[in-house]
């Protein structure tokens, strides 16, 4: 059975021996690995009470800096088009599936005016799937049901600022 010291452990290995970007899709191997542990997913992602969000960090990497999060999502949602700042991520898909978007930024914004994107193409994950998205990979995720994810961050989130970025169509629209 996969446990999270495990998996926090392979990570750590495989970064060390390759970092991101080149080691991404060795990374992304050993969480499809662990997503097909369903023990694992079940003691990692489990029901959450109300008002105890989304996103809970499960393990930080003290010489990295890398997180190891369990998303728990109660229902129907629709995502807006972001990106995770200065760092990277793999989202892993445990349980139910999710429509993603890639955007590409046809507007780099700046100087307080957002990114703007268009649709580049959408596909799905599924369970046991894993994604790498780069630093600056412009995404929105999309779900109809609950889902369950683990998802690995580069860096702590929590701390890491963000650009606006908007759908192009919607910074042409009219506010109010």
């Amino acid at each position: 059975m996969m446990t999270l010291d495990t998996l926090a452990q392979r990570l750590r290995d495989a970064m060390k021996a390759s970092p991101v970007p080149d080691g991404a899709a060795a990374l992304c191997a050993i969480l499809s690995d662990a997503l097909k542990d369903r023990k694992f997913t079940a003691a990692m992602l489990p029901d959450r009470k109300d008002g105890e969000g989304v996103r809970k960090i499960l393990y930080e990497d003290p010489d990295l800096g890398f997180c190891i999060c369990g998303h728990v999502n109660a229902g129907a949602s629709v995502g807006k088009p972001h990106d995770h700042g200065t760092t990277w991520a793999i989202y892993g898909q445990a349980e139910g599936t999710t429509e993603m978007t890639d955007w590409r930024i046809v507007d780099a914004g700046g100087g307080g005016d957002p990114s703007r994107v268009v649709p580049d193409r959408t596909y799905t994950l599924r369970p046991g799937d894993a994604h790498f998205y780069g630093v600056g990979a412009v995404h929105s995720p999309k779900r109809t049901r609950p889902t369950r994810l683990i998802r690995i961050e580069g860096a702590n989130q929590d701390f890491i600022p963000r650009s606006p970025i908007v759908e192009a169509e919607a910074a042409l629209q009219p506010s109010g």
